[in-house]
């Protein structure tokens, strides 16, 4: 089975092993689980109430769904200049 298209990290099997346990921190941190357990709501609501969101994310930004692309690149801004502050969860 071939994996990601994309190229992982080169880094050594400790440095792996160091970002994979931030990596797991930050995921299980509480804005994260938050921002995580709203957009899951969001989706089973979405397709209870029939819409197509195949391929989309919810973008707490703008309160409503985005392609993919368009919400991880920040609609082309870029993801450095976003903070936690901005987003709406709830």
């Amino acid at each position: 089975m071939k994996g990601s298209p994309l190229k992982k990290q080169k880094l050594s099997p400790e440095a792996a092993k160091r970002k994979a346990e931030r990596d797991l921190r930050y995921a299980k941190s509480p804005a994260r689980r938050a921002k995580k357990a709203d957009s899951q709501a969001k989706r089973r609501a979405a397709k209870k109430n029939g819409r197509n969101i195949e391929g989309m994310d919810y973008d707490h930004r703008t309160n409503r769904f985005v392609s993919v692309k368009t919400n991880r690149g920040n609609r082309g801004e870029g993801t450095k200049k976003e903070s936690g502050k901005k987003y709406r969860v709830g």
